[in-house]
């Protein structure tokens, strides 16, 4: 048994600590352990609040945006557009970081992150296709934090004609290959980095993190110790421009400079500017807010870091975004704001401070990126979501760093490298980790909607609202950040789902649709009221008793066909008394029958019941299966004869040739030995012939439908239906609607004979029979002069419940005359002298009454010889079945006639209807 911390292909249990090493625990010794005593928070080894979130979280949102596009955004979209889109970045990330809270303090969170809460909450699909995404949306955020950092280098050191400073300090060449040259060095330092591992990088960010509050410190005091200055400004956009850029200080003149848009052409990338654009890399200085949450598994409590770190780090991140877009507002005129992304530096009291913090966050932002991406595709690759592809990434090293995975992530970050500028790629990152944050308050708004006992988080300040309102808000801002790459990652993103459902193996995590759908199945089922049934809406709700499916599969698939939407469910009775078990030997078996019904692409739910015999269980199931409105109206029955039955699973390769595994345990060699072999000639049955009859009695006096099966281990749907065979072309179904062992009833068409011409009518309909004919067979005698009119009757009918068929007449005056032979002959309707005919409502009882000690053998096999001699192209006969006599001494000669009539038919249907199903009404 397995548990959410499993490997989708593993079926041991795990604690919510980790996986118990091989060999220990109760599992070594052949007992599965239901759980384990998690180490206590101070015992575990890992990293604290503070320097496992707080400190990455903040390094990453502030990362290359806080030091070189402040300036930018407010140069481009004003001081008031740059507040709003604050405003709308931290409104969408709280409201993600509400319900990463909520997941977060719902249970253990292990490595992973993002990707571990969105896959346990939403199941493997949307986890691991989200989770793939927001895998790249990490390796292109490093990719851009690398190529700011270049910029940052070339903007300080690179070399441009008439910039200002020592000519010696610009020695570096710039160029798009030179830019690739110098990210890829840098990328190659944090590769380093990362290879030794999260515990060395953790101890780093923190002296890193000082740097950076003392570099911002210098830049707020700056502010007001730097007087007012003047600025040339060079740089290469297809020849040598310089511009003039000042630093006022305090000036009210200067904020109203800066209050509107005024969007132009971005100098690092020569495209124009917009709202949108300008908003996605504002964003990049906001999706860090992960990166506690990427460093889950080094975390000592993730439970409490994740949520508390976070919403401290979210806090001192828009406190100083906010402050500083004041400053800069009220100091810097627009042309140093668009024309100098590197403006901090030069109004610094110390540049080299600046250069210092751009360079210490970009490497830290850069690190943590590599580091949170290596541990989501380790956290894929250990749940086997992609196969081989993945399968090397799951390797460690000896203190549990996913070398492997660095170094998958270092390969596709230097691929990103080539796009060569920030700007560039801004834009898909943003999109994706918007792509991430809305599957995360999708996964806590299904949670709240499931209604699900065990969602009971310790932090409550959430609701559906913030997650529908979360949600919305990262489409909405996907969309109007860029239209195609939003468009494009909505279909990658279902692609991925799509490959994921079919290829990854059945997970144990639990599956959120599956908790939604019992929310919603049981709010239908309320309202679903047996009061308001109508008979226009009537359709098969279907109870099949198996003895052994081995022996009737075909027969299951038959009544698939059958069920016309409806409930359909397989009935099987256990023979013993709980009394003698020590445990309920039915739980375990709901397995197999459950495999049964896969791989035989049925849509049927199974039964399965307890009893002391047969007919007593049957009796439980008919009055106890299903629910509300959805319980069974018609049982249907093998039929009771001495053939031997065929054994299937011999025949059918979905159990010889199938997948070994069904990813719920039970394999082909399982499944074939739990299901016993078919009975032989010589074996005994589990009921007798008596007791077989009292189960149609019992369900007619129930009020129930009864359908009885035979020969349909002779049906060949294939090759009845196969292209070879004209598709179907020629294929009868044929109705006999009236009661053949009573002929005196043929003229009557009561609710049995119509609850045939409705299942007919209703095989008819199911696409994979809808080329077969349908044909109503009329029997007449000679003697009859009605028949014109019975036929026209008929016709009429039929017409009026809208079933297309053709009407057989069929003489049957030898048959009848053998039925007659040694007994008076009553008056029947439409003969000449006959008593007055009887009404529709007198025909049911008249009909449907059985008169065994009038019908000889030598009738029923004229009757028998009848129904073969029209059945040539049949594929399915319906036949009237009589109700069973009320002596039950007669119980074994009523079985022994429908035997007669029945041998050697083919596959046939006998139905006794009790509902009314037709209508003819609107």
């Amino acid at each position: 048994m397995s548990t959410e911390s499993s490997p989708l292909l593993s079926y041991r249990l795990f604690s919510v600590t980790g996986e118990l090493p091989e060999g220990e625990g109760p599992g070594a010794q052949g007992e599965e352990s239901v759980c384990s005593v998690a180490t206590p928070p101070e015992q575990r080894p890992g990293l604290n609040t503070f320097f496992g979130v707080v400190v990455p979280t903040v390094l990453s949102m502030f990362s290359i945006v806080v030091f070189m596009r402040i300036g930018f955004v407010i140069g481009h979209a004003g001081f008031l557009q740059a507040l709003l889109m604050l405003a709308v970045a931290y409104i969408i990330i709280t409201l993600t970081i509400l319900s990463v809270c909520a997941i977060s303090t719902n249970g253990a969170v292990q490595g992973g992150g993002a990707y571990f809460m969105i896959s346990r909450t939403l199941g493997p699909e949307f986890g691991g296709s989200i989770g793939l995404m927001f895998y790249l949306a990490n390796v292109c955020a490093c990719g851009v934090y690398i190529l700011g950092l270049v910029e940052a280098i070339l903007d300080v050191f690179g070399k441009i004609s008439g910039a200002p400073g020592p000519a010696g300090l610009h020695a570096l060449p710039q160029g798009y290959w030179f830019s690739l040259l110098y990210a890829t060095g840098l990328l190659l330092l944090c590769l380093l980095v990362c290879l030794v591992g999260a515990e060395i990088y953790s101890k780093a960010s923190f002296l890193i993190f000082l740097v950076v509050t003392i570099v911002l410190l210098t830049i707020l005091v700056s502010f007001f110790a730097v007087g007012p200055q003047h600025f040339n400004i060079a740089h290469q956009d297809g020849g040598n421009v310089t511009y003039s850029g000042s630093f006022t200080g305090f000036n009210e003149s200067t904020l109203r400079g800066n209050l509107y848009e005024q969007y132009s052409r971005d100098y690092t990338t020569n495209t124009m500017m917009s709202f949108a654009t300008v908003f996605a890399i504002l964003f990049n200085g906001c999706t860090g807010i992960m990166a506690g949450s990427n460093m889950s598994g080094e975390l000592r409590d993730p439970s409490v870091s994740i949520p508390k770190g976070t919403i401290i780090a979210v806090g001192y991140t828009f406190f100083i975004y906010l402050l500083l877009f004041f400053m800069v507002s009220f100091t810097c005129d627009r042309v140093l704001l668009l024309q100098d992304n590197g403006f901090f530096r030069r109004i610094n009291v110390w540049p080299p401070f600046v250069t210092i913090g751009i360079y210490s966050t970009s490497l830290s932002a850069s690190m943590s990126s590599l580091i949170g991406a290596s541990r989501i595709l380790h956290a894929l690759a250990k749940d086997q979501l992609f196969g081989v592809l993945t399968a090397p990434a799951k390797i460690t090293s000896k203190s549990g760093n996913p070398w492997v995975a660095v170094l998958y992530t270092w390969a596709l970050v230097q691929l990103v490298l080539f796009a060569g500028k920030l700007n560039t790629i801004a834009g898909i990152v943003t999109v994706f980790y918007l792509m991430a944050y809305a599957a995360i308050d999708l996964a806590c708004l299904a949670l709240e909607w499931a209604s699900a006992p065990n969602f009971r988080p310790t932090f409550r300040f959430f609701s559906w609202h913030t997650c529908v309102l979360g949600l919305v808000s990262c489409f909405v801002m996907m969309f109007l950040i860029n239209a195609v790459y939003t468009s494009a990652s909505i279909v990658l993103m279902l692609l991925l789902l799509v490959f994921i459902h079919y290829r990854a193996p059945t997970s144990s995590w639990g599956y959120i649709s599956q908790a939604l759908i019992f929310h919603q199945v049981r709010k239908y089922l309320l309202l679903l009221d047996v009061r308001k049934e109508h008979v226009k809406f009537w359709r098969p709700q279907i109870l099949l008793m198996v003895a052994n499916p081995r022996a009737s599969c075909q027969l299951i698939k038959f009544i698939n066909d059958l069920k016309k939407g409806g409930l359909y469910v397989l009935g099987h009775v256990e023979i013993g008394d709980l009394d003698t078990v020590p445990s309920d030997p039915i739980q375990p078996q709901y397995n197999f029958w459950l495999s049964l019904v896969d791989r035989l692409n049925v849509k049927a739910f199974v039964d399965l019941t307890l009893s002391q015999s047969v007919r007593q269980g049957a009796q439980h199931l008919l009055r106890i299966t299903g629910l509300g409105g959805m319980k069974p109206n018609t049982l249907v029955l093998g039929f009771y004869d001495s053939c031997t039955p065929e054994d299937y699973f011999l025949q059918d390769p979905a159990f010889r040739d199938g997948l070994e595994n069904d990813h719920f345990g039970v394999d082909n060699s399982a499944l074939q030995a739990h299901f016993p072999p078919v009975r032989d000639r010589e074996g005994s049955k589990a009921l007798g012939p008596s007791e077989y009859v009292s189960l149609v009695s019992d369900a007619l006096k129930m009020g129930k439908n009864v359908c009885l099966g035979r020969y349909f281990h002779l049906l060949e749907k294939g090759a009845l239906f196969g292209k070879g065979q004209g598709q179907g072309q020629g294929v009868a179904v044929d109705v006999w609607p009236l009661n053949l062992l009573r002929p005196d009833s043929a003229s009557y068409v009561d609710v049995c004979s119509l609850f045939l011409l409705q299942m007919a009518c209703i095989l008819n309909m199911v696409p994979s029979w809808r080329a077969s004919r349908l044909r109503i067979f009329l029997c007449v005698e000679s003697g009859d002069d009605g028949w014109v009119r019975k036929e026209a009757k008929l016709r009429e009918l039929l017409g009026k419940l809208r079933i297309k068929a053709s009407i057989k007449i069929v003489a049957w005056d030898a048959v009848a005359a053998l039925h007659w032979h040694n007994q008076p002959r009553a008056a029947t309707p439409g003969h000449a002298g006959g008593e007055t005919e009887r009404t529709l409502a007198d025909a049911p009882a008249a009909a449907s009454a059985t008169h065994l000690g009038r019908v000889s053998e030598e009738y029923l096999d004229a009757v028998n010889q009848l129904v073969r001699s029209q059945a040539l192209h049949t594929a399915v006969s319906f036949l009237y079945l009589p109700r069973p006599p009320a002596d039950t001494a007669q119980y074994e000669r009523y079985l022994e006639q429908l035997d007669r009539v029945t041998r050697d038919l083919g596959p046939s249907l006998l139905i006794h209807g009790l509902t009314p199903v037709t209508c003819t009404e609107l």
